[in-house]
Parts: C-alpha cells; structure tokens; sequence
C-alpha cells in the first residue's frame, strides 16, 4: 500500500480480483538507459534498477555485495564493545554461557549461530529455549533463575528481551548478566541488563535498524571474536570461520521479513552462497525432506525451509529448530528433519480450521482499519501465520488473539506505513496490555479477555490516523508488461540479477495483459494452476496462484477456463523434476476493460 489516486492506474485497473489499484512502479527511463549503458547491463535491468532507485555510483554494490562493502564496525553498536568484552572474558574464564532464544526462525537461527560460535571458540554453552504454551514469548524470570542457579555466569536473550523488564531485573538481582541481543522496538527506559545490543534501541543513529536479530547476533561474534584474538586466546587454537555460518544468518533474515536493504543485502547473498554448499547438516536434511533440489533461492528459504524450522515452535517442541540447525551428528538431524516436516503437515491443518473461524469473524468487522479477531479454540503456535494471511486478504494490519482462562496471547502482522509494533508499545503504556512489543511489520502481546473490544478501538483510532495522514490505499506496484512467449529462461537469468528479492528489494513484478486461460485445475488443495497463453494461442506459460482457491481470484482463475485476464505476478525458474522451463507466481489478476 501507497499514497494513490495521482497516477494513472496501469492497464486501467481500478480495482483488482483482490481489491487492489494497480501502480506503474515509478521509474525514469532516461536514468535507466543510462545505468544499461553505463554499467554495460541490459536494458531492461537498468530500467528495474532506477526504478528501486539505484543510481550509476550504487548500482555495482546493488548488484554484487559483499561483506567488504556493507558490514559495519560492530563498534559503532551501543553497549557492543561492552557485551564483547564480558563474553570474551566468560570464554577466557570458562563460565557458562546461557543463550535464551525465541522459538520462530529468527530465534532458532541466532541461537544455533551463539552456540556454534561459541562451542568453536571453546567455551562452554547452555541453549534454553521457552515452551511457547507454558512460558509463552521472552524471558521469565524462573527461566533465568534455573539457568543461574545451573551455574551460568552470563546470559545472552537473542530475539528478545528488550522489553523484558521484571524477568531481567530478576535476573540482575540474582546476580546473572544478561545482555540483550535483539531487534525489536525499544522503549526510552531499557531493561536492568548488563548490556542491550539492538540498532532499534531510541538512542541509536538508525542506520543498521533493519537488521533482524540474526543479524545482531552475527555482528556480535564479530566483537566477541575480535575480542578474542586481541587476548591472545587462539595461539594454539585454530580460530572459528564466521563466514560458514552465513547459510544460518540468511535463513533467520529472510524468514523475518526484514528489508533486505544494505548490509542485510550483503549478509543474504553471501549466505545464499553458503546454502548451496549444504554445510549445514540440518539445513541439508530439511532440504531433502522438502524434497528442494534445486539451487536453493529467498523464495525456499522463505517458504519451504523457514516454516518446517518454524514446526517446532508452534505445534511441537520449541528446540526443534535450534536443536537442528546446531547438530553436527547426521543420524540426530535427519530424525528432527523428519519430525519438523511432519509438524509442518499437521500446522497446515490447524492452521486452516483457525484461518475459516478467523475470516469468519473478520467479515463481521470488515470496515475496521485493522482486523482483529480472538476465540478460545484457536492453538497459539499458528496465531502469527493466520494474522499473516488475514493480512494480505483485506490488504490491512491483522490481529489474532487465541484466548485461555481469561488471558489471550495475540500476534499481529502489519503492511508498509502502518507499524504495528510502535501501536502495541502504545497500548501497553496505555494500560490496554499486559504485555507486548515487536517492529513495524509484526508484533505480539498478551492481553486480558475483557479489555479486546477497547484494545480494537485503540488499534484502529490508531491506525485510521495513519492511513489518513499518508493516504494510504490498497494498491500493487507493477514492473512493466510482458507477452508470454517473452517469459524465457534468459529473461528469467536478467532479472535475477537484482537479487537476492524480498522486503526493501521487491522482487519484479510483471502483467500478461490480455492473457487468456488454456486450461485451470486445483493442486495441493488450495492453490490453482493454470496454463496461459497469447491471443494468438502460439505461446504458453505455466501459473499457480497459491492459497487462492477460497479467494475471488482462485473462484475467477478456476471457472475462467477460455476467458482472457491481466495476470500480475513473478517469474521464476522451474527445474522441478528435471524440468528447463518457467513459471509464474501469480499475485493478482484483473478483468481487461
């Protein structure tokens, strides 16, 4: 979503199968030839390129960035130097170190990236990670407590923690320092730890806030490991390769939907890179399992492999994920690989009976800036993948509580312009929550049963005021037309250039005006493929629309059998099963004028 109504509307569509207006991306063409031609680029990649805004002096970090370019002075971070130096000192000293993670991707990952490092650096590590139903999101002070009284001398929380005010303060009276290595939105008053690293926290510059706690975490072992070799302490030791683990940083950056705008860019295609050499032997073992056989991309990291380490947390063990992504034994990984993936079944049911309920109650609100919707039957481990989905069908930031003896734990999703986290900070100093925190795209919190209508109205007073004050309308960047005979393997290599794709780096986005629909059938239940082709019935290209088939546009793909479209979406290889060929993701579609 983005301020509309200036621009004419591209192909005339007003209103989409989904709702949307559909937008030319804004680009300069002029600016664009010139980067082709500057750069020696084909035309087509200068032109995606200035419409991201990326300049002749930009254009080569955009397209190949490194470490060298983009990772910063883990100095330059607040309390960094501080949490690096007692670490280094735990190391030196032979303390025990406790990782407390979050259980979803971005936690497992940052936990798995603590522990390896910290085991290869010859210390010795504890990992805990909290039962989402018994303990629920961040630290406990009974947690921290056991871990103390187990013999830590030092705690590091790792997607949490920054608003974790009495746990910690628990913690420090009981003589534990914790540091704190998140990403989440902070409040003016910090936690009582002994050092909170976070490019989020009010008193830094900024510059670094899209980083995903992963990528905090990563920039932690910098510190800790140049800490380490000004101590001497690898003389005699072979000292760890940071860089192997970059497979784990892009895991945890893409699955948390960070932009993926400078070093976050950098530390993504350089973690790519590490994927496809399968030195992670639980990442291998999900890959198989998922049956991912081709040359591994942000979509598989995304939306194979992210929602199987994903499993444990929500319908099963919370250390699944952590626990596979740290082993080094390969009987230990292919059996978590294994029950991860089934876990991953058993979620896509759960997930559907709360996601019909939740629609449900949604169309009674459908007015409402903001879709917020609760019920006792719903299991909490898919509250945030529900939110998620809500989200994109009403194109608005989406909330979903499930409810338990008078208490609900609620997760929420946001679209760009409205964040979600800085408003549920609000109602918790509002007295609405019990707790709560998160960033601009997603949040979560707890809440008493009572007080959800008042948290409802708060939201969307909240959110209307926003939608108003930047006019914000439901609409779909598109990159340019296309033909399908012009969707060919080599357009496909052009346009990957610009990757690696995902938030604050779209992925290209192209229409097939006037498209017409050769054949339409269900697969997996709730996608809809189709096969397209010209006016001309000369050219075909294969389409799916995921998770459409309950959707007007699924309805419309699947009866539209010999009727002719504007289908939106995204071209991807497809090497399935040996196959050379290309496909569409479709994203929207529209009926021509």
């Amino acid at each position: 979503m983005s301020g509309g109504g200036i621009a004419e509307a591209f192909l005339g569509v007003e209103r989409s199968l989904s709702g949307r207006r559909w937008k030319a991306r804004a680009s300069d063409d002029r600016a664009g030839l010139t980067l082709s031609q500057r750069l020696g680029l084909p035309e087509i990649v200068g032109r995606l390129l200035a419409a991201r805004g990326i300049d002749v002096e930009s254009a080569d970090r955009h397209l190949n960035p490194t470490l060298r370019d983009h990772l910063p002075d883990p100095s330059l971070f607040r309390d960094m130097d501080r949490a690096a130096e007692r670490l280094a000192r735990a190391v030196r000293d032979g303390e025990l170190i406790a990782i407390f993670g979050d259980y979803d991707v971005d936690g497992a990952t940052s936990s798995a990236l603590l522990r390896r490092f910290f085991e290869a650096a010859g210390a010795r590590v504890v990992v805990y990670i909290p039962d989402r139903m018994k303990e629920g999101y961040g630290p406990n002070a009974p947690a921290l407590l056991k871990l103390k009284r187990d013999g830590a001398g030092v705690a590091i929380t790792v997607d949490c923690g920054t608003t974790a005010h009495d746990p910690l303060a628990a913690a420090a009276e009981a003589g534990l320092d914790v540091i704190v290595v998140d990403h989440h939105v902070a409040e003016p008053l910090l936690p009582r730890a002994f050092a909170v690293v976070n490019p989020n926290r009010i008193d830094e510059s900024g510059e670094h806030g899209q980083l995903a706690a992963v990528g905090v975490a990563f920039m932690l072992i910098v510190a800790v490991n140049r800490a380490l070799r000004k101590d001497n302490w690898y003389v005699g030791r072979v000292a760890p390769d940071l860089m192997r683990w970059l497979d784990l940083v892009a895991l945890g950056t893409v699955c948390d939907v960070v932009p993926l705008t400078g070093i976050n860019r950098a530390l993504v295609a350089q973690g790519l890179k590490v994927l496809q050499r399968r030195g992670n032997l639980g990442i291998a073992a999900l890959s198989d399992c998922a049956g991912v056989g081709e040359r591994i991309d942000c979509y598989h990291v995304g939306f194979v492999l992210g929602p199987r380490v994903n499993a444990g947390g929500r319908v099963g063990r919370s250390d699944l994920g952590t626990r596979l992504l740290a082993s080094e034994d390969e009987i230990e990984v292919r059996t978590l690989a294994a029950e991860l993936h089934k876990l991953n079944a058993e979620r896509r049911d759960i997930e559907a009976g709360v996601l019909e309920a939740a629609i449900e109650q949604a169309e009674r609100h459908a007015s409402c800036p903001i879709i917020l919707v609760a019920a006792e039957t719903w299991h909490p481990g898919v509250i945030g993948i529900v939110a998620s989905r809500l989200k994109d069908r009403y194109n608005r930031p989406a909330c979903v509580i499930a409810l338990a003896d008078g208490l609900g734990k609620g997760s929420g999703r946001s679209i760009p312009g409205l964040a979600l986290g800085a408003a549920v900070i609000a109602a918790r100093q509002a007295g609405l929550l019990i707790s709560g925190g998160g960033h601009a795209m997603a949040a979560g919190f707890t809440v008493e049963e009572g007080r959800i209508d008042a948290l409802r109205d708060f939201f969307a007073a909240r959110m209307a005021d926003l939608a108003i004050e930047t006019g914000l309308v439901p609409e779909l960047s598109i990159d340019g037309a296309l033909s399908p005979a012009a969707a060919t393997l080599e357009f496909v290599g052009l346009v990957d250039r610009l990757g690696p794709f995902g938030a604050g780096n779209s992925e290209p986005r192209f229409v097939l005006p006037q498209a017409r629909i050769v054949r339409a059938d269900i697969v997996g239940g709730q996608h809809v493929r189709v096969v397209l082709s010209d006016g001309a019935g000369q050219s075909r290209l294969k389409a799916i629309a995921f998770r459409s088939l309950d959707g007007e546009l699924g309805a419309a793909l699947l009866n539209g059998q010999g009727r002719s479209f504007h289908i939106a979406g995204h071209l991807r290889s497809d090497t399935w099963q040996g196959r050379d060929g290309v496909q569409l993701f479709i994203d929207d579609a529209a009926v021509p004028a």
